[in-house]
C-alpha cells in the first residue's frame, strides 16, 4: 500500500483512492505553513489537478515498516515531492481482512515550494 501512494502521489489518483482509507487525514508541515488535519480526498483532488506534482529527481525509499496483528506504521523518505523533501510517517490498518494508510503525518525536511 505504500507504493500505491508512491505511484499514486506521482500522478495518478486512483491509486491513492486504492491506499488511502476514504476518512484517512495528513498533518505536518511545509515551512512554516501547518496543515492541521487535510481530509485525504483534498490531497486526492490536488493531485488530480494537474501535472505531477513529483519532481524530475523525485525518489521515495521506505525506511521502516512495523505491524503487530492488524495495525502498523511505514515511514518513507520523498526527495523532491512539491520541490522538497519530506518524511512521512503512516499508519496502517487491516480493516475488514483489507489494509488501508488510515493517516499520513509529514516533515518537511528541505527544499522549498515553487513560487505560485
Amino acid at each position: 500500500m505504500v507504493q500505491l501512494y508512491i505511484d499514486g502521489a506521482s500522478g495518478d489518483p486512483a491509486k491513492l483512492e486504492e491506499a488511502f482509507h476514504p476518512d484517512a487525514h495528513m498533518f505536518g508541515h511545509i515551512g512554516d505553513e501547518h496543515d492541521l488535519g487535510t481530509r485525504i480526498s483534498d490531497f486526492i483532488g490536488m493531485v488530480g489537478s494537474g501535472p505531477s506534482k513529483a519532481g524530475p529527481d523525485y525518489a521515495a525509499e521506505v525506511r521502516t515498516v512495523d505491524v503487530t496483528g492488524d495495525a502498523g506504521v511505514a515511514v518513507l523518505v520523498e526527495h523532491d515531492y512539491l520541490g522538497c523533501d519530506f518524511v512521512d510517517y503512516f499508519t496502517v490498518a487491516r480493516i475488514d481482512g483489507r489494509w488501508w494508510i488510515t493517516n499520513k503525518t509529514y516533515a518537511h525536511t528541505g527544499g522549498s515550494m515553487p513560487a505560485h
